[in-house]
């Protein structure tokens, strides 16, 4: 078997001697000893995560090496890895998206908030019946998702 030489092209950022990351037509290659292994859309971040993952966890990097070559900080790539580890591939494509979603005041929770204060419930109350802060109660009125009670009696 003969062995080969690691041929890169020249726009290649080498992340160290037989790994290196080249953009070309919007994609992005990943190449091993010249070879390409991985390739992903510019803008796809699941694929960059579970590719950078892959690559710490296959040891055909560190993750300091890939962090100096790529400018990602450290911490995002043990994340990625760890991922990688213990949720498996399919978290990379099939998680559910939480980002911006309120966590505490779900749906439901909104649902039986709203119709509280529709019956005169002051909201710190509404708040302690729901296990929420006041400030959350107060933030979705202001934001419009919730509505106080105009005709609210006052003694």
């Amino acid at each position: 078997m003969q062995m080969q030489l690691p041929l890169f092209p020249l726009s290649t950022k080498l992340i160290n001697n037989t790994v290196g990351v080249y953009l070309k037509d919007n994609t992005v290659y990943y190449l091993h000893n010249g070879s390409p292994i991985f390739c992903h859309e510019k803008d796809d971040l699941n694929n960059y995560r579970y590719i950078v993952a892959n690559l710490v966890e296959t040891h055909l990097c560190k993750i300091s090496e890939i962090s100096r070559a790529l400018g990602v900080g450290r911490r995002n790539i043990e994340r990625y890895s760890k991922d990688l580890r213990e949720k498996g591939t399919d978290w990379f494509f099939n998680r559910e998206d939480n980002r911006g979603k309120c966590f505490k005041l779900t749906e439901d929770k909104m649902e039986t908030a709203q119709e509280q204060l529709n019956e005169n419930t002051s909201i710190s109350q509404v708040a302690r019946n729901l296990n929420v802060t006041e400030a959350a109660i107060r933030h979705h009125i202001r934001t419009g998702k919730l509505k106080k009670n105009k005709n609210r009696n006052r003694q």
